[in-house]
């Protein structure tokens, strides 16, 4: 819970874990997932019902979690800035709600694993090599050196990532792209597997990746970029990404930098 909660700081998304209002694990006034989290502002707190806060530029957030029987609709409300449009921030700050949902959801079945490069180029040509069909194949060959991309990265778009294994058999993902704010953030939910050729999204053979989320999130500061990946696992694969996502980004750094 905490890992999580440090990467949303760092990102300044969250302040705190909201995961104990739901579970009603913890009851506490007040409460910093990091030491450095402590200057941005818990102004007030009340256990399993509200959140406000002060975030680094002055703004102030409020957030409420109303429980009706099994479920628990959480409303966030934040003063906007003046750099981005009202309609990327309500975006940005819904994405990340909707993050927060699929974290609480499957909280147990997937482990949140991050990783990170930095990358001398600007977010825009970071962003645009990432998802280019030709480089993908390029940058991801560590994982597997047949595999590539089928579909869209617009948002809402199916899309089907698709590799071979030792056999030469072809398999892979289905998944729908759930967020695409360009040069700054990509969501990729994963639904199910590919396999003989045809698409599986139910049944005890997608169950241990089903609902599995991937994000991308670029953010650049002087030209230069921080790529950071957030990825669900499964304990099968811990080891195996773990191994393979910083070959990955090392191969993206040197492409981009070429």
């Amino acid at each position: 819970i905490f890992d999580r909660t440090n990467k949303m700081i760092k990102k300044q998304t969250l302040v705190m874990t909201f995961m104990d209002m739901f579970t009603h694990n913890h009851k506490y006034k007040y409460l910093y997932a990091t030491p450095e989290a402590e200057p941005r502002g818990i102004l007030l707190i009340k256990t399993h019902k509200l959140i406000s806060y002060t975030i680094d530029d002055g703004r102030k957030v409020k957030i409420t979690f109303n429980e009706n029987k099994n479920e628990t609709k959480v409303v966030e409300t934040f003063q906007a800035e003046s750099t981005n449009s009202m309609e990327m921030q309500r975006e940005g700050w819904q994405a990340i709600l909707d993050s927060f949902k699929h974290y609480v959801e499957t909280f147990g079945k997937f482990e949140p694993l991050h990783f990170e490069k930095n990358i001398n180029a600007n977010a825009k040509k970071v962003f645009e090599t990432m998802l280019n069909k030709k480089q993908f194949a390029v940058w991801t060959a560590e994982f597997n050196p047949e595999l590539h991309f089928i579909g869209s990265w617009k948002k809402g778009s199916k899309i089907i990532f698709l590799g071979t294994d030792e056999d030469g058999n072809m398999g892979g993902m289905v998944s729908w792209i759930k967020e695409n704010i360009p040069n700054k953030f990509i969501s990729i939910e994963h639904l199910g597997l590919v396999q003989n050729g045809k698409e599986i999204t139910s049944g005890p053979e997608v169950e241990g990746w089903a609902g599995a989320m991937e994000d991308y999130t670029f953010k650049e500061e002087n030209g230069k970029t921080l790529v950071s990946v957030d990825v669900d696992v499964n304990q099968e694969f811990k080891s195996y990404f773990l191994k393979t996502w910083p070959k990955a980004l090392k191969k993206l750094k040197t492409i981009c930098e070429a």
